[in-house]
């Protein structure tokens, strides 16, 4: 099995580009491979998935244990060819910017897999193998193997190669030459994601045919052949007992899977559905999950879907659990800001309005500590959680205290109560699977009330 962590010195190096790549080659060749995304992040599991619809996903090592991280690499990776990890920020960039906790080295660490280095040569020469002796030698085992070069014409390449080698003492194992197919363009969350760019199939198609030219796939496998991976605890299949219902269209695609693989541990089954476009909650569902995503740029479909918005409202008002993560969050308040400007009506289940900031509000990971009891937390409980958000909410609820990891920053945020957890936190369930344990024990009590409620009126 091909086992390796695809990393760069700093962010827009080219790590999305090249894992896409690798994943395409080795996918057209039979190898049958899965990414993994270090870090919390939405976008690039989406790029992962969208190569021949592989499995992709994520690794956090703030959000989830040493421990936590081995079972589900073990798991995830289990019966395929090959596991590629896409790492986050600059190699060693973790927590804070000061620590390498959470960082790429660390997952690769925690995993000991070999790490291929991607280096853009833009204005750079023999500067480029200083740069890669200095990431070598900053950790006792950096479990750097190999480099690989992005954006590099083959001229270039031919003098860039021998010279990396000479210094460096790694194999360089390839280029991409510059390509339009390799440019994704971005906005404030990050990448557009998969379904807003043209022909992406058609690109990702051409990115790995290009693989097979010029990257050394012989020369990767060899170097990052691993024994087949059996997952030591492989979770078995738990019987649903209650259905939730969760937000998944463009405005709504902010979730993990693994987030959702624990609600099915925990013996709910997520039934999926459209804010956009969908007039009722779907049927027999006895809670609510309402991720991340974009709603201001759909902030007038949204708000025209009124049946959705009075649907939604009304549901929440009966007593249904829900858990509304930052766009979700949104999406409850009173109104919400699109990106013109203009102000469109939501479903109106909290006191907040959404609204533009032009700038990061909150960023990064934060410990969520309970002030009070609700359905997902015990008072005095911390989790871990990531925020990112440009939009903002004019009462963002006092539930919760969030902490940085890093300093001495803090605020309140979160409007909870025994069926209703709502703030800009990203949860990661599987590294706290309590939670979605609980939230899944109050759609069972939630359906049990139902059926007793319905027997009464018979």
């Amino acid at each position: 099995m091909i086992e390796c962590l695809i990393t760069a010195p700093q962010s827009g190096g080219g790590k999305t580009v090249m894992t896409c790549a690798l994943l395409a080659a080795l996918q057209q060749q039979g190898v049958a491979p899965c990414a993994f995304k270090c870090g919390p992040d939405y976008i690039d599991p989406m790029f992962h998935r969208a190569v021949l619809g592989i499995e992709s996903h994520n690794l956090d090592l703030f959000l989830s244990s040493e421990t936590d991280v081995r079972q589900l690499f073990a798991r995830y990776a289990a019966g395929h060819g090959a596991a590629v990890c896409e790492g986050v920020m600059g190699f060693y960039d973790g927590i804070g910017g000061t620590t390498t906790r959470a960082s790429a080295w660390h997952l690769a660490d925690t995993l000991d897999l070999p790490v291929l280095l991607v280096l853009r040569p833009k204005g750079a020469s023999l500067t480029l193998a200083a740069t890669v002796r200095g990431l070598r030698d900053f950790r006792t085992n950096s479990h750097l193997a190999g480099i690989l070069l992005n954006d590099c014409k083959p001229m270039l390449y031919q003098s860039l190669a021998p010279m990396l080698e000479r210094e460096t003492g790694l194999p360089v194992l390839g280029y991409l030459p510059p390509m339009a197919e390799a440019k994704f363009q971005s906005r404030h969350l990050g990448l557009y994601t998969v379904g807003e760019i043209a022909d992406l199939n058609k690109r990702i198609d051409a990115l790995g045919k290009q693989a097979q030219k010029t990257l050394d796939l012989p020369g990767i496998r060899k170097l990052c052949s691993r024994p087949a991976l059996v997952s030591e605890k492989e979770k078995q299949p738990v019987p649903s007992r209650v259905r939730i219902a969760v937000a998944q269209d463009e405005a709504f695609c902010f979730c993990y899977e693994e987030t959702l693989d624990a609600l099915r541990q925990a013996g709910a089954e997520p039934v999926f559905f459209s804010p956009l476009r969908d007039a009722a909650l779907p049927r027999n569902c006895s809670g609510l999950y309402l991720p991340g995503g974009y709603p201001e740029l759909y902030a007038r479909e949204l708000s025209r879907n009124e049946k959705m918005r009075i649907a939604v409202k009304q549901a929440l008002q009966q007593g249904l659990p829900a858990v509304a993560e930052c766009g979700g969050f949104l999406y409850l308040g009173q109104t919400l800001e699109d990106v013109q400007g203009v102000s469109w009506p939501m479903a109106g289940a909290l006191p907040g309005k959404g609204i533009r900031t032009e700038h990061l509000v909150r960023f990064g990971y934060a410990e969520l500590k309970a002030q009070q009891d609700s359905m997902l937390f015990r008072a005095g409980e911390t989790v871990p959680i990531h925020a990112f958000h440009y939009w903002d909410s004019t009462y963002n609820g006092d539930a919760c205290k969030a902490s940085k990891p890093v300093g001495n920053r803090s605020w309140k945020c979160g409007i909870a109560t025994d069926r209703l957890f709502a703030s800009f936190a990203h949860l990661y369930m599987a590294g706290t699977p309590q939670l979605a344990q609980r939230f899944a024990a109050a759609a069972e009590q939630y359906e049990r009330e139902q059926s007793l409620c319905q027997n009464r009126k018979n």
